[in-house]
């Protein structure tokens, strides 16, 4: 055996009450790449449990060792469907509450551990990394308070800002894309002709032109981009509210419309960038996006869907995804979970995972066939 394949530790999976779900697809991946048999009698993951008490005090406690593992916690921060129960009332977990149940779940495995690795897919407090006046910096706080409980290793997936590593210089930490898994889902589900005659990629603002100009390399198309004039006198949930889209690139007409971004809260961008797409007469309109979060449901998004404003939104399973909106004709669940689970293989066998952060030849070659 190759010493470059040699295992670190025993791996052990710890996927917590928000990404239980995603941990048990990717547990089904490890066993199939560490020919395990695909039953419940084996399992990478390590059992925890998430005690409440009615005052809304909490503790982890494992139901296993952890001794001499190579850890992997795995943590979904944006999961708002996770409750319990405080003073007879039912109570949703918000990110400070996951967030402290990763710091948890290090403190009951008590240095025991060979390697503690933390996978947070949607990076905690990742909007606020940086400071603005008098304003905390909450994600580069967190990112700290895992170095000194232990934490090596920390990874996350289209983070907002990667220079947020900047305030744990000397632990690892490693910012992956879901990008071809999106493409390889786009392209197998849809009926394209990926062509810069045929196709545009449109960037929502300029915050997201990087991506966006990779997308369109990758596959070969034009970009255009959208810039949001905004009010800066007013403040409206937190941020100043968009006056007007102004749209800079070639004509849209009769093509076909892939929209990029890192996020989708209410959704409000992308029915006014449709709009805008649709009164420059483009044909269909494509979203794709690492995390949907449906801050204000899904309603308007079946409106738009059923007016032929948007006709399919792309977005993965990093995030929870409400019932509603995984069942709607016009959304589509990009699978992450064996992506994962060979981003933790390569780690745990202390093999370089460079291939699977440049998927560039991969979704070009993609494209070709």
């Amino acid at each position: 055996m190759s010493f470059n394949a040699m295992p670190y530790g025993p791996l052990g999976l710890v996927a917590l009450e928000s990404s239980r779900e995603l941990g048990e697809k990717v547990d089904y991946h490890l066993k199939q790449k560490r020919l395990l048999k695909v039953d419940e009698s084996e399992s990478f993951l390590v059992t925890t449990d998430a005690i409440r008490f009615s005052n809304g005090e909490g503790k982890v406690r494992l139901e296993e060792t952890a001794r001499g593992k190579d850890i992997y916690i795995l943590c979904d921060v944006g999961n708002y469907s996770c409750t319990y129960d405080m003073f007879g009332m039912t109570h949703f977990m918000g990110p400070d509450e996951h967030f402290q149940d990763i710091k948890r779940t290090i403190s009951a495995i008590g240095g025991k551990a060979r390697r503690v690795t933390v996978i947070m897919p949607m990076l905690y407090e990742s909007r606020q990394h940086k400071r603005k006046g008098r304003e905390s910096l909450d994600c580069a706080l967190a990112l700290q308070e895992l170095e000194r409980l232990g934490v090596k290793d920390i990874y996350t997936f289209d983070v907002h800002d990667p220079n947020v590593h900047n305030a744990i210089p000397l632990s690892t930490f490693e910012n992956l894309y879901p990008t071809y898994e999106i493409v390889k889902s786009f392209i197998k589900q849809e009926d394209l002709v990926i062509d810069k005659t045929k196709m545009i990629t449109i960037s929502p603002d300029t915050g997201a032109m990087d991506r966006a100009i990779y997308y369109s390399s990758v596959m070969g198309l034009d970009i255009g981009l959208f810039y949001k004039r905004r009010d800066y006198t007013t403040v409206v949930k937190g941020k100043n509210p968009i006056v007007q889209h102004e749209y800079i690139g070639k004509d849209v007409e009769g093509m076909d419309v892939l929209i990029v971004d890192d996020m989708i809260a209410s959704g409000e961008s992308i029915f006014d960038i449709a709009t805008e797409l649709k009164k420059r007469k483009a044909k269909r309109i494509f979203a794709a996006t690492t995390f949907a979060l449906f801050t204000e449901g899904i309603k308007k998004f079946d409106e738009f869907y059923e007016k032929g404003l948007i006709d399919r939104v792309y977005s993965t399973n990093l995030t929870y995804l409400p019932p509603e909106a995984k069942s709607a004709e016009w959304f589509r669940e990009v699978d992450m979970s064996e992506f994962l689970a060979t981003v933790i293989d390569y780690i745990n066998r202390d093999k370089s995972i460079s291939p699977l952060i440049d998927a560039t030849e991969s979704i070009k070659k993609l494209v070709r066939e």
